[in-house]
């Protein structure tokens, strides 16, 4: 894929969001990015970073709680500040002021962190279990949520689109839940305002939040931008309308049968775009959604993605992907060890009989794992707290409490249950016995009824076996009488495995794999 397809269809609108060249930005007004807005959260006990528009040469003071910074601005028209480390708390002003003065209202300092990926972090609370009763307790007006509303795009922007939110019972049905919920027990431990970025859009993959620049020379996802070039290539509009509308016809009389068997109903198709503005393409939601919010200083980042790249052609590119996105991210903000956490995929699907299935989405779970390799990075295991017949799992509080778990004791250093669960550290064979010892299992494991279950066994021939195995302390010994001399152990390599080996703390371990075999040859289709 060549640079130049990404601007092809460059208009007026684009143009407009490009630094500098806002409709206020070209009459000479100081103007902000709109994440500088009125009821914002900046983040406590760092150097903030402000920035925004002005008339080429013209000096910009910014003012917030008796600090004053000043730049000037370029050629570009962009001019920057940073204010200094200031403790949690306000309700301050912030001025920005050139030729004329921009004020912004009830700004806090506080904990910032941006929640990014596809349709369950954008999956707002509304959606959640017990969402009336969520509403009771949301009276948090020290938590506010920013939303990036703005498009795909085929170019970095710089203007985003949006606004700050307090949380109130009228109001929290609009956060993300994700990460509503994991900012709501930040805010009780921490006793400190909260502010969540929410930059998501469901059905996309990784790709897309990846900046060009930084996967464009990646030799593995070649076939994947080649594809994105010949979509553009053949894309006729007059066809793709003809087929929006025949889509749109049938989802019309869907929709009204299940209106009158009082059935959810189905969603709409999408009006067709060309393909370098489609949400899948490369890049696209990185320009649009990431772009304008970089160097908002933030305290870290939440990423729930995954279920697009599960069902690709090639899932196994996945940690790659999301490696490439954690260093891209770090490196835009300018922070090496960026704290970043995700959540595992969950368990989904119907459970098969057999004591291994291989498919993108657990391939995928499994690039998760493995990139924790990653320095500051943590997890959330959800393989219990899943919905087997909805890719949407409406238990978004555990997803939450589980971030927070991680963000508390290893970025806050608070003192508690271990951060996660058991993890995969190494194993080790002996005769016909594999011993398997574990990362956080410092205070023992537990199962609930006494039998582990969920660990498969094979030897040289790569067949697989249900394998016995039993906890001794913070280590699992796995055998099999059908396996004698054993050289790789797999534990919950499923979509929906039966597996129960859980932390002292009541978290899931993680599934993994001990062998580096070759998945491709293994992946089976989804059962539905």
């Amino acid at each position: 894929m060549s640079r130049p397809i990404f601007t092809l269809i460059l208009g007026a609108a684009a143009v407009a969001a490009l630094p500098g060249m806002s409709g206020s930005s070209l009459q000479a007004d100081v103007t902000l990015p709109a994440i500088f807005s009125n009821h914002m959260v900046l983040q406590a006990d760092q150097e903030v970073a402000v920035w925004g528009w002005a008339e080429p040469g013209e000096e910009v003071t910014v003012a917030l709680d008796g600090q004053e910074a000043k730049a000037t601005a370029g050629d570009d028209k962009k001019w920057q500040v940073k204010l200094s480390a200031h403790k949690a708390g306000g309700p301050h002003v912030m001025t920005a002021k050139g030729k004329n003065t921009l004020t912004v209202q009830d700004v806090l300092y506080g904990e910032v962190w941006l929640g990014s990926g596809q349709s369950n972090m954008a999956m707002a609370v509304s959606r959640c279990k017990d969402f009336k009763a969520e509403t009771a307790t949301a009276n948090l007006p020290l938590i506010r949520t920013f939303r990036e509303e703005s498009g795909p795009a085929t170019e970095p922007q710089s203007v985003g689109k949006g606004a700050w939110v307090i949380c109130s019972p009228v109001t929290v049905g609009t956060f993300s839940g994700t990460a509503y919920f994991f900012g709501k027990e930040i805010h009780r431990v921490l006793k400190t305002p909260v502010g969540l970025i929410n930059s998501s859009v469901g059905g996309t993959p990784v790709e897309a939040w990846t900046s060009w620049d930084a996967q464009k020379d990646k030799p593995e996802l070649t076939p994947l931008f080649s594809s994105w070039d010949e979509k553009a290539k053949t894309y006729d509009p007059d066809a793709a309308q003809k087929e929006y509308e025949a889509a749109l016809a049938k989802w019309k009389e869907r929709a009204v049968a299940a209106k009158a068997t009082g059935k959810e109903t189905p969603r709409a198709p999408k009006k067709p775009v060309h393909p370098t503005l489609d949400s899948h393409h490369p890049a696209v939601l990185f320009n649009a959604k990431i772009a304008p919010l970089v160097p908002y200083t933030i305290r870290g980042i939440l990423w729930y993605q995954g279920e697009n790249n599960a069902a690709s052609v090639q899932p196994e590119n996945y940690g790659l992907q999301l490696r490439t996105l954690i260093e891209d991210w770090r490196s835009r903000w300018g922070v090496a060890d960026l704290p970043f956490a995700w959540v595992q995929l969950p368990n989904y699907r119907i459970q098969v009989d057999t004591p291994v299935q291989t498919t993108g989405w657990v391939i995928v779970r499994d690039e998760m794992r493995k990139t924790l390799a990653l320095p500051n990075t943590g997890m959330a295991v959800t393989l219990d707290v899943g919905d087997p017949k909805d890719i949407h799992p409406t238990n978004k509080q555990d997803v939450g409490m589980r971030l927070a778990m991680w963000a508390l004791g290893t970025i806050y250093h608070r003192k508690g249950p271990q951060a996660c669960g058991p993890l995969y550290e190494s194993h080790q064979i002996e005769g016909g016995k594999v011993t398997i010892r574990f990362r956080y299992a410092a205070d023992g494991m537990q199962v609930p009824n006494g039998l582990v279950k969920g660990f498969a066994i094979a030897g040289a021939d790569k067949q697989w076996h249900r394998a016995e195995a039993k906890m001794e302390g913070d280590h699992i010994v796995v055998q099999s009488g059908a396996v004698p001399s054993p050289t790789a152990v797999r534990y919950a390599w499923g979509e929906n495995p039966e597996a129960n080996l859980f932390g002292t703390n009541g978290l899931p371990a993680s599934p993994f794999r001990t062998d580096d075999w070759p998945l491709v040859e293994e992946v089976a289709k989804p059962k539905k």
